[in-house]
């Protein structure tokens, strides 16, 4: 009978009971304001809302997401599109789920000493940029714009960026590649003006792609239970965006509490989550895809070497957000 009895009063239980599904997300770069959303769902106990128990893996300069996800080390990365699609085409199954940022926030910062005023004025010039996939959004548009980069005086020289502002700062390259809500305002922490500085908007030059979207492996999809899973993240990591837009100073502060490094400052990231609101204003989680195809048809444009070479087929889905905006 005691044994009965226990069996009857573990199936009365509430659900809440049993062990949360765990989710681990890889990040595509450091802790910071750029993926504020996610530990806001953490720390305002959203995802614990939805019963799931999530582990947030912060990326860096040796860390390269697909490569992560291929090995089976997350159930779930955030990356740009035209990393995920050149990985795809390579024969990494990777599908876009769902699509936290709206806008773009890339763009070439120049020193207006360099003689650089319009796109034009790049033929002959030192242009740098980050590789490791986020490469693939400029060497398109040098390709839009007939600009080899093998370097030479009919192309671009294309500087390897690190991850800093110094080849500006030091006049090793005409422009570099910075973000509306981080290396740009390195460049004005170190000393700069914005008087001395021209900036082109990938947005404005027709030229955006998609950015820190949502991405897991093909063949997961198959799986009711992991859809379901993936729903309630998506749904709770939304609700996440959502507060740390209308809240930007206190995401700010949630994610300095977790950046283990001490590397981040308050000023830094809360002028950082003010600029990433703007990109993420306006998703509800859910990709349009018109700016799938747009991506696409960027990067395709780049000439003889363009960045994939055939549309993809079946590299986003709806399935994960038409789930989670139903609940």
């Amino acid at each position: 009978m005691k044994y009965l009895l226990t069996g009857l009063a573990a199936a009365l239980l509430p659900a809440t009971a049993f062990a949360a599904d765990d989710v681990t997300l890889q990040l595509k770069w450091v802790t910071q304001a750029q993926f504020a959303g996610y530990y806001v769902a953490l720390d305002k106990g959203f995802y614990e809302a939805e019963d799931l128990n999530v582990t947030i893996k912060p990326g860096g300069p040796d860390i390269a997401p697909p490569q992560v996800m291929a090995g089976g080390g997350a159930d779930v990365m955030v990356d740009w599109m035209p990393s995920a699609l050149a990985a795809r085409e390579k024969g990494l199954a990777l599908v876009n789920i769902a699509q936290p940022f709206k806008s773009s926030g890339m763009m070439l910062t120049c020193r207006k000493d360099s003689g650089v005023a319009t796109p034009a004025d790049f033929k002959g010039k030192t242009l740098g940029v980050w590789f490791g996939g986020n490469e693939y959004p400029f060497l398109s548009w040098m390709g839009t714009l007939g600009l080899p980069t093998e370097g030479g005086a009919d192309g671009v020289e294309v500087l390897k960026q690190g991850f800093n502002v110094d080849p500006l700062l030091q006049q090793q390259a005409a422009c570099i590649s910075t973000m509306t809500y981080n290396e740009y305002w390195q460049l004005i922490d170190a000393g700069m003006t914005p008087e001395e500085l021209l900036t082109f908007k990938y947005e404005d030059e027709g030229v955006a792609t998609l950015e820190d979207g949502l991405y897991v492996m093909e063949d997961k999809l198959s799986d009711p239970a992991f859809v379901d899973k993936m729903a309630r993240f998506v749904k709770a990591s939304m609700e996440g965006w959502k507060y740390a837009e209308e809240h930007p100073d206190e995401a700010a502060e949630i994610v300095l509490e977790n950046d283990e490094t001490g590397a981040q400052t308050e000023e830094h990231q809360k002028r950082m989550m003010a600029e990433v609101a703007k990109l993420t204003a306006g998703s509800n989680g859910a990709l349009d895809p018109a700016d799938a195809e747009r991506t696409v048809k960027i990067l395709m444009a780049g000439g003889s070497d363009p960045v994939i070479s055939k549309e993809p087929e079946g590299a986003w889905s709806s399935v994960v957000t038409d789930k989670a905006l139903a609940q």
